[in-house]
């Protein structure tokens, strides 16, 4: 019993500078409160009928290993929101369809676009189709289709070039130009 009633009162002895410890790693004084009550919880229980050599710097390890805890818990806690925040919001995006007007000028120059593809070199719609769809780099474009970087460079640059061209010469609207990358 007396090695309770000194936990206790290095406890109550303590608690202020505890919270302050603690709201200094969670941020916020409630949370810190939180923090200390469940290190009270954990320190008185902790083998009550073995005496401490350093209570105090056990309770304070106790904090600290509690307030890193909650504080990390809530950070993933945040990231988790905030993803699910922007899933919500990309669904939200996804469900205003677009108009009859716009979905028609899609399909047309979807079209047109084909139709550009089509009149490039086998070589080029391959390479334009690894990088576009399949998102291969140009060194794997270029072992595929045995040939240098800076020549799959030159042909993707020359198949982007020539679609645009041919979108444009039909009024159709671009998208922002975009060279191909060297990744």
């Amino acid at each position: 019993m007396p090695e309770e009633r000194r936990r206790l009162a290095v406890y109550i002895a303590n608690r202020t500078d505890l919270v302050h410890y603690a709201a200094g790693i969670v941020g916020d004084m409630a949370h810190a409160e939180d923090v200390v009550q469940e290190a009270w919880l954990r320190f008185g229980d902790s083998a009550p009928s073995r005496a401490l050599e350093d209570p105090v710097g056990y309770l304070y390890r106790i904090v600290r290993n509690l307030a890193i805890d909650s504080y990390r818990g809530r950070q993933r806690r945040e990231r988790l929101v905030s993803s699910q925040d922007l899933v919500d919001h990309e669904l939200d995006i996804a469900d205003q369809a677009p108009s009859p007007e716009a979905a028609m000028a899609a399909g047309e120059e979807m079209r047109l676009l084909q139709e550009a593809i089509a009149e490039l070199p086998a070589r080029s719609r391959r390479a334009l189709a690894m990088r576009q769809f399949e998102g291969a780099s140009l060194k794997e474009i270029a072992a595929e289709l045995d040939l240098s970087v800076s020549t799959v460079h030159q042909i993707l640059a020359h198949a982007i070039a020539h679609s645009a061209k041919r979108l444009r010469q039909n009024g159709a609207r671009l998208p922002s130009q975009r060279r191909p990358s060297q990744t």
